[in-house]
């Protein structure tokens, strides 16, 4: 799928079938997130993958909003160092939103399906992949195939619309 239909086929899945991801497919949607713009170039992330079945559950665990984790055919943590400064922290999540919209649109390309996450238990998570003390998990992303139906391009979307949030020359 070109890149204007795979953000277009791009949703929230939260339920998944049982088909494993191949692991060509996986690296990609990996190398997507590694490819993503970062300020200054500091590229200030480093992504944890998982298929494993109990790692997977154990991460549905670290979050109230992350249940879906549990079923999904592959899990990414994507960790960033403790921030020296105010800056580096802004920095660093900004860029870790790149990152992971670049996962979710590659894996929309590919058919598979992304819910993401935020992290409440981050020692849970650092105990489950033996993340070091002075990296901080901050955000998952779930991948598997959609459950309910395959992705497609939509237009038919829950968003407020353009000319409600699009400003030409002033507000």
């Amino acid at each position: 799928m070109d890149y204007w239909d795979a953000i277009r086929a791009r949703r929230n899945i939260r339920s998944y079938t049982d088909q494993p991801i191949p692991p060509a497919d996986l690296d990609r949607i990996l190398d997507a997130g590694r490819r993503a713009p970062s300020a200054s170039n500091r590229q200030h992330w480093d992504f944890v993958v998982t298929t494993d079945r109990s790692q997977l559950e154990a991460l549905s665990h670290v979050w109230r909003g992350a249940g879906h984790l549990a079923a999904a055919a592959a899990g990414i943590v994507l960790v960033v160092p403790h921030p020296e400064t105010d800056r580096d922290a802004r920095t660093d999540i900004y860029d870790l939103g790149q990152a992971t919209y670049a996962i979710m649109v590659a894996a929309a390309g590919a058919g598979v399906g992304t819910g993401h996450a935020s992290i409440g238990d981050v020692d849970a998570t650092r105990r489950i992949f033996g993340i070091p003390e002075d990296q901080d998990p901050a955000y998952m992303i779930a991948l598997g195939y959609p459950a309910d139906r395959p992705l497609r391009p939509t237009d038919r979307l829950k968003r407020r619309p353009m000319e409600e949030v699009v400003h030409r020359g002033k507000w």
